[in-house]
């Protein structure tokens, strides 16, 4: 018999240190399971309230069921599925929990103005996506486990450019501190951030693109510098011994304390900091992946509704006053589906659809308006000033996003596609993420950090959420080499 690779003993290592958590596995899977999938929706369901109770609302329980089930599925595995796991806990709150509480009060935090017909679309649609979703990820569960040489060779981090990424982390931050002010600016609310960007002269409508450069470069290159120095010093007891990496990383925390904290980032940036950072200091612990998982529900239902404290300075913060622990769900901003429902009936009403036109405006969304004049808004945007609201800065979900630049077809074929990549790359995740593997491996920095601003890139608008993207591609592209040798992360 030919003696196993490294991968192969890589598997059968997390085979042995996994076995007592299966136990614990199957000892949590009844309870769990019927918590998330029967017992949370149905209980809601079984509230009073001024819903209708018809075929939409029947569908958004079917929805909030399925995500439930899948969504223990991903606690439940053996093996940690980040990409896929980020991507059920955003379907099952956002799209389905939340939603179901809003259909059983009547209430919702964004007008539907179509017919109630295009609600119900919406809400089929959407579970018609998550089940091609699983059939992408079922695609790529059954395709041969080819490894190629590139993927023998991982792609590390080049000590000596991550370096170079720390020193680009602090001029940007230190910029972005002084451009809005100093750092108490940071400690106070993102109104005032708001106020500090509006000095700096880039809140214009034409200056999108530069209050998308100036809040990224501020905070992406200093998460990143930070995530990889955590992994370094996780992984490496020699990075332990060198004080140059201890003080480097310490500076890192504070730094990201003042540009990345909670109160002057948007809750979605923030969950992305708080699941990247989680996920690189615990690379190989199911349990913690399990409990980020499971508490993620908790706080969407108990946290994020009532975590826009410090969205407001104190004159101008109102207090959420409820009688219900279902109206902050309905009062916030879980507007998902009736934005999507909003986004169908807009198309109806004569634009039809855009045929990659929207998807065209956030890759190419550096291209300034002056040069391109007729640029696509952000979707969310669009809608919001067609539908007439004050407040145009709505989301606007990936199903709506496909939908009208691709129809249900494409819609459909997008969300397969999205499934196979997330269960491609989260199998590759696995194999990499032992304790062999190295300190330098990028992809157990890139994944944490995606699966944390999937719930950005889901909710949408994806023209706001390409800022980041690119700025963090380029900050990867600084640090990545193929060659594993004394000059990368040991």
């Amino acid at each position: 018999m030919p003696p196993r690779g490294r991968d192969e003993r890589d598997e059968a290592q997390w085979g042995k240190v996994t076995t007592p958590r299966t136990l614990l596995s199957r000892a949590l899977s009844v309870p769990l399971a019927l918590g998330f999938t029967v017992f949370l929706p149905l209980f809601i369901a079984s509230q009073s309230g001024a819903g209708v109770r018809d075929a939409a609302f029947w569908l958004q329980l079917a929805l909030t069921m399925y995500a439930g089930a899948r969504l223990s599925g991903m606690i439940l595995t053996s093996r940690r599925k980040l990409l896929q796991g980020s991507f059920w806990l955003f379907v099952y709150m956002a799209l389905g929990v939340a939603p179901l509480a809003q259909a059983v009060l009547g209430q919702v935090p964004t007008p539907v103005v179509g017919p109630r017909s295009d609600l119900t679309q919406a809400i089929a649609l959407i579970l018609l996506g998550c089940i091609a979703f699983d059939v992408g990820a079922l695609l790529a569960r059954s395709r041969p486990n080819r490894r190629t040489d590139k993927e023998q060779r991982p792609v590390m981090v080049h000590r000596r450019r991550l370096q170079l990424l720390t020193v680009i982390a602090f001029v940007c931050s230190a910029l972005f501190i002084v451009k809005l002010g100093g750092p108490a600016v940071f400690f106070s609310s993102r109104q005032e951030i708001i106020a500090g960007i509006e000095e700096a002269g880039v809140s214009a409508d034409d200056s999108q693109a530069g209050q998308a450069f100036l809040r990224g470069f501020g905070t992406v290159p200093a998460l990143l510098a930070l995530l990889m120095y955590t992994r370094w010093l996780v992984t490496s007891t020699r990075a332990r011994r060198m004080p140059s990496v201890i003080a480097t990383t310490a500076a890192l925390v504070v730094l990201n304390t003042i540009v990345n904290n909670p109160v002057s980032n948007p809750r979605y940036w923030f969950m992305t900091v708080m699941f990247s950072l989680l996920f690189t200091v615990f690379p190989v612990s199911a349990a913690m992946y399990r409990v980020a998982l499971s508490m993620g529900v908790i706080a969407a239902l108990l946290i994020f509704p009532f975590a826009d404290r410090f969205r407001y300075d104190e004159k101008n913060y109102k207090p959420v006053e409820t009688t219900s622990f279902l109206e902050p769900m309905a009062l916030k901003d879980y507007d998902q589906v009736g934005m999507f429902a909003n986004t169908i009936t807009f198309a109806d009403s004569g634009p039809g659809y855009f045929y990659g036109r929207q998807l065209a405006g956030s890759v190419f969304f550096i291209v300034p308006r002056s040069v391109w004049p007729g640029k696509p808004r952000d979707t969310g945007v669009m809608v919001g000033q067609w539908m007439g609201t004050v407040n145009t800065n709505l989301s606007s979900p990936v199903w709506a996003e496909l939908w009208l630049d691709f129809g249900p077809v494409g819609m459909g074929a997008g969300l397969l596609g999205l499934g196979y990549a997330s269960a491609r790359v989260d199998r590759r995740y696995a194999r990499r993420a032992t304790r062999r593997s190295p300190p330098g491996s990028l992809i157990s920095v890139v994944v944490p950090l995606v699966a944390g601003y999937s719930f950005i890139l889901l909710r949408g608008p994806l023209l706001q959420a390409s800022g980041r993207v690119a700025i963090a591609g380029l900050c990867l592209a600084i640090v990545m080499t193929h060659r594993q040798d004394k000059r990368t992360l040991r």
